[in-house]
């Protein structure tokens, strides 16, 4: 099944079943909001399917149409949101440029943060800060998982049962603020601000093959200032899965239902398939050209990432946002 949550004036937003067209939708009616359902995934999921499957079948006569401006991000506020770097072909090179070495560990144990969750911005509204140069303004392309309640000490083999649903996300990311951050060896915090997420989530069923319990496989594409930078497989190339860094995560603390967890930037070993960030494909023309060329977001600046079956079908919808001053 698909999920949304309309805007409202409420912060979290009011918990809608989208049709497969992703074009209309019906009020969910048994939880007011994503976390709701979440909290009581077992009671409420089948009933949630029972609405798709009438909504699929043109039964359902208070069914109404839908626009991505009409929708917030599908969990507004998340209780968490871990974020990994799994895909070493982006922190490799990254991190050549700075002069930082890649853990010596990288293959064996996942890298996961602790980032920004409790305002996460809706697939339309615009990237907001109070500057736009010296912050150094760039996207990361992600898939993330939502999963249920995971307890304590959970294995990466029983790890894939609590996934609950699946999405993108776009990890705004301050490369102008980062070194210094990361160089006092303590985390993000400035570097990092509020991230956003597809208008869509979807159930893993709902994925067919593209989806093996462990990663996602398809066609990820992300532009800026309407040229592409990424025609991405996320399904390719990752050290680890969303099992693994879920069993890293819960090693010795339980993860709440509505717990968000991402892969981090998206990157594939062959160079054709370009880059789900703009500080990786600006570290490669410093490597190839002595320099970047390629500019970092500014005010009015667009960005899209969107991910498609094989069919071409847009399975969670676009991020489709402008970056815009604080207000």
């Amino acid at each position: 099944m698909i999920l949304a949550s309309l805007r409202t004036e409420g912060r979290d937003g009011a918990l809608i079943v989208v049709s497969p067209a992703r074009t209309h939708a019906v009020m969910a009616g048994v939880a007011e909001t994503l976390q709701q359902a979440l909290d009581r995934w077992d009671e409420v999921s089948p009933k949630l399917a029972t609405i798709a499957a009438d909504l699929s079948a043109g039964a359902r006569a208070d069914a109404f149409a839908i626009t991505p401006d009409d929708l917030a991000a599908p969990l507004p506020r998340a209780y968490a949101f871990l974020d990994g770097s799994a895909y070493y072909h982006h922190m490799s090179v990254i991190r050549q440029v700075r002069g930082a070495k890649v853990p010596e560990d990288f293959f064996d144990l996942p890298l996961l943060y602790q980032g920004l969750s409790d305002k996460i911005i809706g697939p339309t509204e615009p990237i907001r800060l109070r500057e736009d140069e010296a912050f150094g303004i760039d996207i990361e392309a992600e898939v993330v998982v939502i999963t249920g309640d995971v307890p304590q000490g959970v294995t990466a083999a029983e790890a894939a049962r609590y996934i609950r649903l699946i999405g993108i996300l776009n990890d705004v990311s301050l490369r102008g603020l980062i070194p210094h951050e990361i160089g006092r060896g303590f985390g993000f915090i400035q570097g990092k601000s509020a991230s956003s997420m597809g208008p869509f989530v979807v159930t893993p069923d709902e994925l067919g093959d593209l989806w093996d319990g462990k990663l996602l496989s398809g066609r990820y594409l992300c532009h800026i200032r309407g040229e592409l930078l990424g025609d991405l497989d996320p399904g390719q190339d990752a050290a680890f899965t969303y099992p693994d860094l879920i069993a890293h995560a819960a090693k010795t603390r339980q993860l709440g239902a509505g717990t968000v967890i991402g892969a981090g930037a998206l990157a594939n070993a062959e160079r054709h398939h370009g880059s789900g960030c703009i500080a990786e494909a600006r570290a490669r023309e410093h490597l190839a050209l002595g320099a970047p060329a390629m500019a970092y977001l500014r005010y009015g600046d667009r960005c899209r990432l969107e991910f498609f079956d094989r069919q071409g079908v847009s399975v969670f919808g676009a991020i489709d946002q402008a970056v815009a001053p604080w207000r």
